[in-house]
């Protein structure tokens, strides 16, 4: 559903909260290994994300990556999505088709704009904050 860099950009995200929320700033070798993601695909990613205000690059010795507090309430998982996917998720045909609308339907159609539907729901009502929150309370895990 998401491309491997959006799968890694949500879940470096959600590290990055999760440790931003316990006033830690983050490396790019920590937030790679956590993550179980290459560290030079990550560096891209990160990039692109600072690039899109989702998170805060600071360098030098004591530098990394931050989510300032408070904003990772504010912070969508469609901000995500859309600094690294763009928006096709919501416009894609189940199918592949390059074009499928209401006045030319592939088969699958019909059941699939509901399915976009909810899933750009979900993407828009859930917050970085929650994801964290949930990694915080070992609810939930990013790497297996």
């Amino acid at each position: 559903m998401f491309s491997k860099a959006c799968q890694y950009g949500i879940k470096a995200s959600v590290y990055i909260a999760s440790q931003s929320a316990l006033d830690n700033r983050v490396s790019l070798k920590d937030i790679a290994f956590s993550i179980n993601s290459p560290e030079a695909f990550t560096a891209k990613i990160l990039h692109q994300l600072a690039k899109s205000d989702i998170l805060d690059s600071l360098k030098g010795p004591t530098g990394g990556f931050v989510i300032p507090k408070g904003r990772a309430e504010t912070i969508k998982l469609s901000d995500i999505v859309l600094a690294i996917d763009g928006d096709s998720i919501y416009m894609g045909c189940a199918l592949g088709f390059g074009s499928c609308d209401a006045r030319q339907p592939c088969p699958m159609h019909n059941k699939f704009a509901e399915i976009r539907d909810d899933l750009k729901r979900m993407l828009h009502n859930t917050s970085l904050y929650e994801l964290a929150h949930g990694l915080d309370g070992g609810i939930s895990f990013l790497k297996r």
